[in-house]
């Protein structure tokens, strides 16, 4: 009788951006890759809600493996969606909160303006004093810290921008609690700063969303998957103000990980030009950066019509139209690029770099 060899496993990295309510995207993306028995997920750089994501997914395979981590996945957005004011009515009662939609109300628009407006007026910190956040009652609810601190089954490292400096800083797994996880999650004008051993910190999507470099460092596997969910174009030319402040907002948020991403393609293409020569590197990060392959799943035009301003959106509704969104594009990315992992990048470099 032949000897049957215990099945290989490719290892993966992913690199989970930041987008509010987006966020069900990855969500999607996710669930889909933990159904594939034959890819083991070695790490994970989260930001904002792509954090929220990665720790759920690591308290849920501590506590019962791939579907432990899908279930987990599932309960977090579940109580996202059961705090939205409009949890309990039908999708086609509420069309109107989607700014795609044709049956938006006239006064969605003004409203929305007005949000904008009271928020570049009034700080957090005098509209909510008492520094209420629902999403940490959410977190304590469905992710289990000790779990997450104690997986050996991916490792995870967390973005935030450390406000009196403006610099990036990513939270080691032993350093993972609620707060740090509210930290990267941050928008300075909706909740006050979170401070974590004396020092402020907003949103991690500032200073990296996602932050790659410890992926390349830290992990050892030599694929990275991206998960980008902020868009990277829009064919219209933003005229009102609301739409400048949400395309200001996009720009930003996906500033980091171009630059990162421009780096290391500058680096692969220099260590390319290079051949033989780069086997023989002592620097680790550029060994790392030698050996990278990378790929990229993102919303697509998909989401880029749903507009910045459904990022607080968090209907049931709308977050399982958006994992589906992401189930689908996942899927087809496999069906596409499957055969590549642990042979060569997906992402075409060339265009990175404006080649």
């Amino acid at each position: 009788m032949a000897i049957r060899k215990p099945p290989t496993h490719q290892r993966i990295d992913l690199a989970l951006q930041g987008g509010g309510s987006h966020g069900a995207f990855t969500w999607g993306v996710l669930d889909r890759l933990l159904e594939d028995e034959g890819l083991e997920i070695a790490a994970i750089s989260g930001t904002s809600a792509g954090a929220m994501n990665a720790v759920a997914l690591a308290a849920g395979l501590m506590e019962g493996g791939r579907e432990g981590a899908r279930t987990a996945l599932r309960r977090f957005w579940t109580r996202v969606g059961e705090l939205s004011p409009f949890s309990t009515a039908a999708a086609p009662a509420t069309p109107w909160l989607d700014p795609a939609s044709p049956w938006a109300a006239p006064w969605a628009a003004p409203m929305r303006a007005y949000s904008q407006w009271l928020g570049a007026q009034v700080s957090p910190y005098q509209l909510n004093p008492l520094n209420l956040n629902p999403l940490r009652r959410i977190l304590l609810d469905t992710v289990d810290f000790d779990r997450v601190c104690q997986c050996h089954k991916t490792r995870l490292f967390i973005a935030a921008t450390q406000v009196r400096t403006g610099e990036l800083r990513v939270f080691a797994q032993h350093e993972l609690t609620p707060d740090v996880v509210l930290a990267s999650a941050c928008l300075p004008l909706l909740f006050q700063a979170v401070e974590i051993d004396g020092e402020a910190y907003w949103d991690g999507g500032y200073a990296g969303n996602p932050s790659l470099l410890p992926l390349v460092l830290d992990s050892p596997a030599d694929d990275l998957l991206v998960v980008q969910i902020n868009p990277a174009e829009r064919a219209a030319l933003p005229t009102n103000a609301g739409d400048i402040l949400d395309r200001i907002n996009e720009v930003t948020f996906n500033a980091s990980l171009l630059r990162e991403l421009r780096s290391i393609a500058l680096l692969k293409q220099l260590l390319a030009a290079e051949g033989w020569a780069a086997q023989r590197l002592r620097s680790p990060v550029l060994r790392g950066i030698a050996r990278l392959r990378l790929h990229r799943v993102d919303g697509g035009d998909e989401l880029a019509a749903l507009g910045a301003g459904s990022k607080t959106r968090t209907d049931p509704a709308f977050l399982q139209r958006l994992f589906e969104q992401g189930r689908g594009a996942a899927s087809a990315w496999f069906e596409q690029h499957r055969s590549a992992l642990g042979k060569r990048g997906t992402l075409e470099l060339g265009a990175i770099l404006g080649a």
